[in-house]
């Protein structure tokens, strides 16, 4: 079993069938279930996701979302003071987003196997605390 990170364009690409990435993220999900990884996220990717549904006015959909990431089928990591100095490090030693950084360092702190992105500039990063890197094309750094 592999502990693999969602960052958030996966839950998006997926909660709204996106054309190109909705069904890779489909297989993704069912070969990661099929083998038995666990799903996991930042809390963090949960505001991220409701944002689109608050600016539509999709009240219904949010509640659907918040059920989804509440329901246990993702570990939702927490952004601690441990991940918060993590975040600092990360931010200090590379040129991410603070939005990028909040996800790298949970995912550091909980050691993560796999963090899954469609961010190219992330692929390349060393992460402590993070074996692999992946993007959708299948490529591993």
């Amino acid at each position: 079993m592999s502990l693999i990170y969602w960052d958030t364009m996966l839950f998006i690409y997926w909660l709204e069938a996106h054309p190109k990435y909705g069904p890779q993220i489909q297989q993704i999900h069912r070969r990661m279930s099929d083998r038995g990884d666990q799903l996991c996220t930042s809390v963090f990717t949960m505001g991220e996701v409701l944002t689109g549904a608050y600016k539509t006015g999709h009240t219904s959909a949010a509640q659907q979302i918040r059920n989804y990431f509440e329901s246990g089928a993702v570990r939702i990591l927490p952004f601690n003071l441990e991940a918060a100095d993590r975040y600092a490090k990360i931010r200090a030693a590379h040129r991410v987003s603070p939005a990028d950084a909040i996800h790298l360092s949970a995912a550091s702190v909980a050691q993560v196997d796999v963090y899954l992105t469609n961010d190219q500039r992330l692929k390349k990063l060393l992460i402590e605390g993070i074996q692999f890197i992946a993007g959708l094309d299948g490529s591993i750094l």
